[in-house]
């Protein structure tokens, strides 16, 4: 199942053609706009003011309810949009402006990122909901929360134990953390952030439970950890991403690293889960489990350095419209959704 993205920011539309989607699967379509909601513009305090409905229109590949196994096309259509806030001539730090400028030739469209923007994660999300209904087919089930924001952590995966249930009642919280504790601090470090003009990043931990051992490669093209990151850094704000234990391996001794194997009821399990699920490019059976890191939202209020694409000269930018300032509680449908499509490519759904 392959999908492409289409669309601008301030666009009539954005959407996602799905191709290869296996016939016959019975789209609940009440669970994708759970999904959608999760990541929508505009719900509270803590985001862009911007407001979105997101709702999603099929327009080809369901029929009777059901997946015909022809492209599945959806659109989400933009309907808040303010283009007068963006100048072209002044590239916003921290975006892709400047880079698509040049890659494009000038003829990128710059309103709210175009086709950079975070928008376009809203069909994303669309594409991994329909992934999560065919992996549940398989007893393969993804779930996310948010590990981080601006220093203040969650209580952490293990790797081992998250199940279903965990997962479901993580996406029913419109802040996804284990510790509502946590949470509550994360979400007072946000409000400080926008009184401040500014933005903060974080970190976002997700897990995939159900695959079986030995899919995969060692090879480029079919490597797991290769499969999960390409399909993770298709997310705009996503720059970093470590499996199991990641970079602590960096301080730890073989002894602590490697995970003890042990038969159960005929299965071959791992006493932790250090590795995320992987050797050697192959899953071992036990979760794929890892963290990204989330950027702090470039768009911020405050007087920054840039130059005048037209001449050539240094320049002064204060970027003005609607952000977030902080997206890692909003992307965490998004990594779920890059996730589960990773999944199917891994299963070779």
């Amino acid at each position: 199942m392959k999908h492409m993205i289409f669309g601008e920011s301030h666009g009539p539309a954005i959407g996602v053609v799905l191709e290869d989607v296996p016939p016959g699967l019975a789209l609940d379509l009440e669970a994708v706009e759970r999904e959608m909601a999760r990541r929508a513009p505009g719900r509270d305090s803590l985001s862009t003011p911007r407001k979105e409905a997101d709702q999603v229109e099929i327009l080809s590949g369901l029929f009777e309810g059901k997946t015909c196994g022809t492209p599945l096309c959806a659109v989400i259509r933009n309907t808040d949009t303010r283009s007068k806030d963006y100048q072209p001539d002044l590239p916003r730090p921290g975006h892709a402006d400047y880079a698509g400028h040049v890659r494009y030739d000038g003829c990128n469209d710059y309103r709210g990122g175009g086709h950079f923007s975070g928008r376009l994660t809203a069909p994303l999300v669309f594409a991994g909901a329909v992934a999560k209904q065919l992996l549940a087919e398989r007893g393969v089930y993804v779930g996310a929360h948010i590990r981080s924001i601006c220093g203040i952590e969650d209580q952490p995966f293990d790797g081992l134990h998250e199940d279903r249930a965990l997962f479901e009642a993580l996406a029913a919280k419109p802040f996804p953390t284990l510790s509502d504790e946590a949470g509550a601090q994360m979400q007072d470090a946000i409000r400080r952030a926008r009184e401040d003009r500014d933005s903060i990043g974080g970190s976002i931990e997700c897990c995939a439970t159900g695959l079986p051992a030995g899919l995969g490669s060692p090879d480029y093209g079919r490597n797991v950890e290769g499969i999960v990151s390409q399909h993770l850094f298709a997310v705009p704000a996503v720059k970093a991403i470590a499996f199991g234990a990641g970079f602590h391996f960096a301080s730890m001794r073989g002894s602590e690293a490697n995970d003890p194997l042990y038969v159960e009821q005929g299965r071959v399990l791992t006493r932790t889960n250090h590795t995320g699920g992987v050797n050697g490019g192959i899953t071992n059976g036990m979760p794929i489990w890892f963290t990204v890191a989330i950027r702090p939202t470039p768009s911020i209020a405050q007087p920054q350095e840039t130059v005048s694409l037209s001449s050539c000269e240094s320049a002064t930018l204060t970027v003005k419209g609607r952000h977030d300032p902080c997206i890692v509680h909003r992307a965490v449908p998004v990594v779920e959704a890059a996730c589960a499509l990773a999944m199917c490519e891994i299963l070779e759904i």
